[in-house]
């Protein structure tokens, strides 16, 4: 991340970078609602149904973060819905269940910047390397920072495509 050198600095202000395509695991196009709610210095999504019932990922604060955290961001909410995870019970926060969800989410985000966006390794690495700045200013512990950075970069390194990582889950879920 980007900061001011001087505190008497304005911060910096990023543009909102256009959202991906995603659909979820039932085919329904998900849309994308920015949320400024100012109460984070970094990028923060979330993968949920609407009031209506429909599948959305909503951005918090984006014009606090570069492209590429907003990108992997997007990506990573996206997944939730392609995996099925938002319309499968809540596992509870920090359990096994909820972890592994979101290591299955960090892996398709990459795998999709990998595979979609022109210099998209490079990508993955300036996000990761935000990602974890931004971790660490929040206050999580060193070992869960380095447990997502080593998954992210596994992943950076696999051979499957985010499609075939995500036919896998899906199976596996009983939901293909």
């Amino acid at each position: 991340m980007i900061s001011p050198a001087h505190s008497s600095e304005k911060p910096i202000v990023y543009t909102i970078a256009h959202p991906p395509s995603c659909v979820n695991n039932i085919g329904q196009r998900v849309v994308f609602e920015n949320v400024e709610n100012g109460r984070r210095e970094s990028a923060a999504g979330m993968a949920k149904r609407d009031e209506k019932g429909d599948p959305i990922v909503y951005h918090f604060n984006y014009k606090n973060s570069s492209k590429p955290l907003q990108q992997f961001i997007d990506l990573h909410e996206c997944a939730h819905h392609q995996t099925g995870d938002v319309g499968l019970p809540n596992p509870p926060r920090n359990s096994p269940d909820h972890m592994i969800n979101e290591s299955i989410a960090d892996c398709i985000a990459t795998l999709r910047i990998r595979d979609e966006i022109t210099g998209g390794e490079d990508v993955v690495l300036q996000a990761v390397e935000q990602l974890i700045k931004a971790m660490t200013k929040m206050g999580f512990h060193q070992s869960t920072t380095v447990s997502r950075m080593s998954n992210i970069l596994n992943c950076l390194n696999k051979e499957n495509s985010a499609e075939f990582s995500l036919k896998g889950i899906l199976r596996h879920r009983g939901l293909k």
